[in-house]
């Protein structure tokens, strides 16, 4: 019995051998079968993910805290940006030192009135050209040059015929009765040309060169005046020098900024808008966004479209026949290209501002509509517009026209606590100028070509730093006074002469400041107007007269490259018929 189970179990552990050496072998066997499964697996999944990456930096996702700016590239961080503007050692609403400046146009003693130096039997037209702030360029420098005529000016005409294609006359955007009377000891202004023998004068067309001095007014244009009596200046905007002596600085003033004003129905419902706005929060942004196809196709410019931008811009771009071609890289580099909606909410939340604040944004039709906007609302969701804040019945009397439109988009952005653009248009500048001259309400214009190569590497750097070099770059671009030295820029965004100093109150504050310092024991410091203001270095004034070329100036970008001037009369005075064709001026506001 025992010689039986002693088998038994001899047979028993000879199977257990035999299970136990096949399990062996097959374990042996399936562990780089498995290893070879999920290695491919990991490749396909590695595959995928670069095949299609994560969100791009296009899409946010908001947290309770943060908003995640996603980068392009695998691997990359991620920038992840508060949604509180955080604790700045500064006022983000107002101006460091803008009681210490006013706007001041009188004229002079020594300034002859209209009734002392207005010849009779001489009068000046114009015709302006573009949007609505480019023709307002027109508007006031034609009182300058009627001035330096001796000539009567006749009420300007307003461009109906380019891209813009609004046929509004003068007293249609503008209060034409207050334009005339305000002006009256500067200059004779009548609504239209009077009759002679019968028969309304036929005025005599030239044009004059950009940036034409006094000089070259009493040279090219007033032998014509004398001779025809009446002359019609065409395309006429920026057609008067920078630089002029502070009188005629100053009458550019009192046309800007006193005599042009809105007719009562486009300045009231601007004005209700703006209590809209002012209901909706204590404070809010306005925002002049020029992210138009129009407006990018002919600034040249690349988004990161691929080759779908490529192709509708490069479309666009073909209906200005002389446009020559540019390097988007280039334009970029330059600071020339418009921000991003993106770029500017990040801008903005890097200056301070929260998602709670308000934003009214002026803006056409947006290149990728909703899709583009996205992030920008992503950050600041109180997102407005005219559209949003007013019914279509009360936007009808001014929905056809562009440019009273546009006069209600000025208003709100006029009256704004803090403008904001992300272009150097027409309006931007307009609206610049305007500003500082009303008190240096703070206006944020992009320091571009520094913020383009910031942008570029945002996602190598954490959110404190980023925020921290967007606020070191835009020193100098804020609005405060003293920013740009006078003569810097066009003088209708840096209106230098017609700014004042209140030496009063810079006193008292000084005192003050001496007399607590010297309470602290603390050394005291000199007050330093440029650097109290972030005033510009040289480098950086350098940088904002050359970072944006005029886009909206097709005449001055395209050099009239290919075209043939037309026939000169009066050769010995550069005169040059206005019934020549040139490109269209349309990216003025």
């Amino acid at each position: 019995m025992k010689k039986k189970k002693r088998e038994s179990n001899v047979v028993l552990m000879a199977v257990h051998g035999i299970i136990f050496h096949r399990r062996r072998r097959l374990h042996h066997h399936l562990l780089p079968l498995i290893s070879a499964v999920s290695g491919g697996l990991l490749f396909l999944f590695a595959v995928i993910s670069f095949l299609f990456p994560p969100i791009t930096n296009h899409h946010h996702h908001v947290s309770h805290n943060r908003i995640d700016v996603r980068s392009d590239e695998v691997g990359e961080t991620v920038l992840q940006v508060p949604s509180s503007g955080g604790s700045l050692a500064r006022d983000i609403w107002s101006s460091t030192q803008s009681n210490f400046f006013y706007g001041c146009s009188n004229a002079s003693n020594d300034f002859l009135t209209a009734e002392a130096k207005t010849h009779p039997n001489r009068y000046l037209l114009i015709a302006t050209s573009g949007g609505l702030n480019q023709q307002r360029t027109g508007i006031t420098d034609a009182v300058v040059a009627a001035y330096l005529l001796n000539a009567t000016l006749v009420v300007p005409k307003l461009d109906q015929k380019s891209f813009w294609k609004d046929n509004s006359n003068f007293a249609e955007i503008f209060d034409v009765d207050w334009y005339i009377s305000y002006l009256s000891k500067d200059v004779k202004i009548i609504k239209q040309l009077p009759t002679k023998g019968g028969k309304v004068m036929n005025p005599y067309s030239m044009r004059v060169p950009r940036k034409c001095n006094p000089r070259c007014y009493e040279t090219r244009v007033l032998p014509v005046l004398k001779k025809k009596n009446a002359v019609q200046l065409g395309k006429f905007d920026y057609r008067l020098a920078n630089r002029l002596d502070t009188d005629l600085q100053k009458l550019r003033c009192r046309v800007n900024y006193h005599a042009l004003k809105f007719t009562n129905t486009i300045q009231e419902m601007g004005e209700k808008l703006v209590e809209r706005m002012k209901m909706k929060s204590k404070h809010f942004i306005a925002l002049h966004l020029r992210f138009e196809p129009d407006m990018l196709a002919f600034s040249g410019c690349y988004y990161g479209g691929g080759e779908k931008e490529r192709r509708e811009l490069g479309a666009i771009r073909k209906r200005w026949k002389t446009l020559h071609k540019r390097n988007p890289d280039k334009e970029q580099r330059q600071g020339r290209c418009p921000l991003t909606p993106e770029e500017v909410g990040l801008m903005l939340r890097a200056l301070g501002f929260g998602q709670d604040v308000h934003i009214y944004v002026a803006s056409g039709e947006v290149y990728g509509g909703e899709k583009t906007l996205a992030p920008l609302k992503a950050l600041f969701p109180n997102f407005h517009s005219k559209e949003t804040i007013a019914s279509k019945e009360e936007l009808a009397p001014f929905s056809s026209f562009s440019s009273r439109m546009a006069a209600l988009d000025f208003i709100v952005c006029d009256e704004s606590d803090v403008f904001v653009t992300n272009n150097n248009g027409n309006m931007a500048r307009i609206l610049a100028g305007r500003r500082r001259y009303f008190g240096h309400k703070p206006t944020i214009r992009p320091n571009a070509k520094k913020l383009y190569r910031l942008f570029l590497s945002r996602d190598n750097m954490t959110w404190e730093e980023f925020a921290s070099r967007i606020r070191s770059n835009q020193i100098g671009f804020m609005g405060e006074p003293n920013e740009l030295k006078p003569g810097r820029g066009e003088f209708h965004e840096n209106p230098a002469s017609c700014i004042c100093e209140n030496f009063n109150a810079k006193a008292r504050r000084d005192l003050v400041y001496r007399t607590q310092t010297t309470t602290s024991h603390e050394p005291v410091m000199e007050n330093n107007t440029r650097s109290d203001s972030g005033g510009l270095s040289e480098e950086q004034s350098a940088e904002e007269e050359q970072d944006w070329s005029d886009t909206d100036d097709a005449e001055n970008e395209n050099g009239l490259q290919g075209k043939t001037l037309p026939n000169r009369t009066d050769s010995d005075l550069g005169i040059v018929k206005a019934d020549q064709p040139e490109l269209e001026e349309m990216f003025s506001d």
